[in-house]
């Protein structure tokens, strides 16, 4: 759907039917009323601090033993890839979210337009992947934090519950449950800041290390040459992975103020770019510090100091806070899952009424991905809790998870990064869709009521670039191909509008962009076939 929520005319509002998407605003930029569904009161800045914040955890330690094994220049080269097919996932996402009402999208509304009998099986796959990554993060915490207060004071050894990780474990879990009874992901914010801060911390020391300690000699150093296949596809889940926020993405999009494609477009350059350009700071720096020497952690290869252990103290707070972004999707699977009936909805499957017949998705459907969920207070506190206590349990009675999580994260992760955001766009962009036809016809009838007002304001400077707002947020639909009338309505355009290549990338031909969508889906099955190998190659060397 159209990302605008009301027209207004010489201050009167008219609108068309009772969805956000049959509404349009004119103003500077195309924006939703206050009052559309979903809410929309998050700023930029927070949607990239939330997503970045998802996206940089413990696995940026593990990246300099990754690009040993690629060597220096193929390493990089794979880190910038894995980032640039991240951000193309999540950009598709963006583009689905047109299909829905505002602050209803999620995988499971849109797997309820294109796979509905598959729905449970998406949000069933995105809720354990979430569950088991929260989980992982909890045993960071008992794993850690035994040695972050004896770095501090070696008289603590002496004292047992402070050796104890279930101590640990349960002491941050009084931090961790208020913040995962947030409902909004925008509330997670000053969190989020705060682990941003703790892995910068991290970035500087080992910067710092690089630039004071005696660096690995040349022979220790791989350039060109790699350390082999078997090595190096290893360690590929490990870039892959890193880049792996897309659970969070629809609650970005749900909440976000500004939903103009150029706005949403630099949420994910900007999160994307930051963490390619961590990644390959922190794998370059350390591996030149090491070599071929590295290990999986890489603070754990300096020697103990008060340095290192705020280091230590630093990777606890940031996957403290952590856990609460992975409780926030896991919940709205959940709850998906819990909700989901074969045929709920029926008629949505090649409807062809018209397009005022909106809500695609009825209210009633819709879960918890974002600030307008309907879920109860009751039905949010019982499953928050359920999840936490299943979560808590798990980590006091399992030390170890990483061969399963191992198989979660090659499965579920693929799945949210590439396959899901692939084949839904695929899908739902067909132009025989009836979906897209509809989203078609109201970009049409949107930039038909924008040019016949701007031919009658042509004095007015303001109502001109009200319109321009509108027809560039607009401009995709048209090209689209799928209105044999559309060209003779769009009048003539600023030169702005006229260039070939916008920043928003809206002039991205839907033909190719489809078939590019299909190609991540392609490639997202693949690189879960190769990690599944890998994990069956490891778990016999094991």
């Amino acid at each position: 759907m159209p990302n605008y929520s009301a027209i207004t005319h010489g201050g009167t509002t008219s609108t068309a039917g009772t969805s956000a998407s049959g509404d349009m605003t004119r103003t500077r930029r195309a924006r939703p009323h206050p009052k559309d569904g979903g809410g929309g009161s998050a700023s930029g800045f927070s949607s990239v601090t939330n997503l970045l914040n998802t996206i940089l955890g413990a696995g940026t330690l593990a990246m300099p033993s990754a690009l040993s094994h690629f060597g220096m220049v193929f390493g990089v080269l794979v880190i910038l890839w894995s980032g640039f097919t991240s951000a193309f996932g999540l950009y598709l996402q963006s583009r689905c979210a047109r299909y829905l009402d505002r602050g209803s999208s999620s995988f499971f509304a849109l797997s309820q337009l294109t796979y509905p009998n598959a729905a449970v099986i998406f949000d069933a796959a995105i809720a354990i992947k979430c569950f088991g990554v929260g989980v992982s993060y909890m045993i960071i915490i008992g794993d850690l934090m035994p040695g972050v207060v004896e770095g501090f004071d070696k008289r603590a050894q002496s004292i047992a519950y402070l050796m104890d990780r279930n101590f640990w474990i349960t002491v941050f879990m009084l931090v961790i449950i208020p913040l995962s009874f947030l409902r909004r992901l925008d509330s997670l914010k000053y969190t989020s800041i705060i682990a941003l801060v703790a892995i910068g911390y991290l970035i500087v020391l080992v910067v710092y290390h690089f630039a004071s300690d005696t660096l690995a000699p040349r022979d220790k150093i791989r350039v060109i040459q790699w350390a082999g296949p078997v090595e190096a596809l290893a360690s590929l889940p490990v870039v892959i992975f890193a880049y792996t926020c897309h659970q969070n993405m629809f609650s970005i999009l749900n909440e976000i103020k500004d939903t103009s494609p150029k706005s949403v477009l630099s949420v994910i350059s900007t999160s994307i770019g930051t963490a390619a350009g961590v990644y390959v700071l922190v794998s370059v720096t350390g591996y030149l510090t090491f070599g071929n020497d590295i290990t999986g952690n890489i603070v754990s290869m300096y020697a103990p100091s008060i340095a290192s252990t705020i280091a230590k103290a630093a990777i606890v707070i940031l996957v403290t806070f952590s856990v609460p972004l992975q409780i926030h999707p896991c919940r709205a699977s959940v709850d998906a899952v819990l909700k989901w009936r074969p045929n709920a909805i029926p008629g949505t499957q090649g409807r062809t009424s018209s397009p005022n017949t909106r809500p695609l998705i009825p209210a009633a459907t819709r879960s918890d991905h974002g600030s307008s969920a309907p879920i109860s207070e009751l039905r949010f506190a019982i499953l928050t809790t359920i999840l936490l206590v299943l979560a808590y349990t798990v980590a006091l009675t399992v030390t170890s998870l990483e061969r399963v999580l191992a198989y979660v994260g090659s499965t579920g992760s693929t799945a949210i990064s590439f396959i899901l955001p692939g084949l839904f766009y695929y899908k739902i962009s067909d132009p025989d869709s009836i979906h897209h036809q509809r989203l078609t016809k109201e970009d049409d009838d949107a930039l038909s009521v924008a040019a016949s007002e701007d031919d009658g304001d042509n004095d007015d400077a303001t109502d001109n670039e009200g319109a321009e707002g509108l027809l560039g947020a607009s401009v995709s639909s048209i090209r689209s191909g799928t209105s044999g009338t559309t060209k003779n309505k769009v009048p003539k355009l600023p030169w702005r509008w006229r260039m070939k290549w916008r920043s928003d990338m809206e002039h991205l031909n839907p033909i190719h962009l489809r078939r590019a969508s299909l190609g991540l889906a392609i490639y997202g099955a693949c690189v879960m076939l190769v990690c599944l190998a890998m994990n069956l190659v490891g778990t016999h060397a094991h």
